[in-house]
């Protein structure tokens, strides 16, 4: 029974730290979009009163970092697995943007919902419609290609050598 829970221990010890690097990467991602998008704001009309959601870019990281995680052990995205590296960074890159895009347009309809909003209304504020929609999700496949291009590379050369050949001094 010692072993089970030893075993039990190592694998949420594990899960852990994926989602710690999950959640780091996308909660910079997200902060920096924010940024950008009040960047924007001001230039458009400088008056206006600053709107900081960075908190909430926070909890969209932990949430969405959950999301990957679950879907990465339901092996979504996990297709050209036993194929050329790059297909598999590409092919998770974009069934994890579709799948992020989609998230977050669910999560701006329940907003709608919860502030009394039908699920139209709140469709037709996503911001850019269907353009939006598009750019968000090819934004988020760009972005995700560096971060699949890293775990993919530790899935086939192993978490540890992969540190090693990025962190280690190495000796000429």
């Amino acid at each position: 029974m010692d072993e089970r829970k030893a075993q039990l221990k190592k694998k949420a010890v594990s899960e852990a730290k994926k989602l710690a690097v999950i959640v780091g990467y996308l909660s910079m991602l997200f902060v920096l979009l924010e940024l950008h998008r009040l960047a924007i704001l001001r230039e458009l009309n400088p008056t206006a009163p600053a709107t900081y959601r960075v908190g909430f870019a926070l909890i969209n990281a932990l949430v969405l970092g959950k999301i990957i995680l679950i879907a990465d052990a339901f092996h979504l995205g996990d297709s050209f697995k036993d194929k050329a590296l790059v297909w598999a960074i590409l092919f998770k890159s974009a069934v994890f943007s579709v799948l992020l895009t989609c998230c977050d347009t669910l999560e701006k309809v329940l907003i709608g919902v919860f502030h009394h909003r039908s699920v139209t209304q709140s469709a037709s504020e996503l911001g850019g419609g269907v353009e939006g929609f598009l750019l968000l999700m090819t934004m988020a496949f760009m972005v995700l290609i560096p971060f699949f291009a890293i775990m993919e590379t530790a899935r086939v050369v192993g978490e540890n050598e992969l540190f090693s050949i990025i962190f280690k001094r190495r000796t000429s």
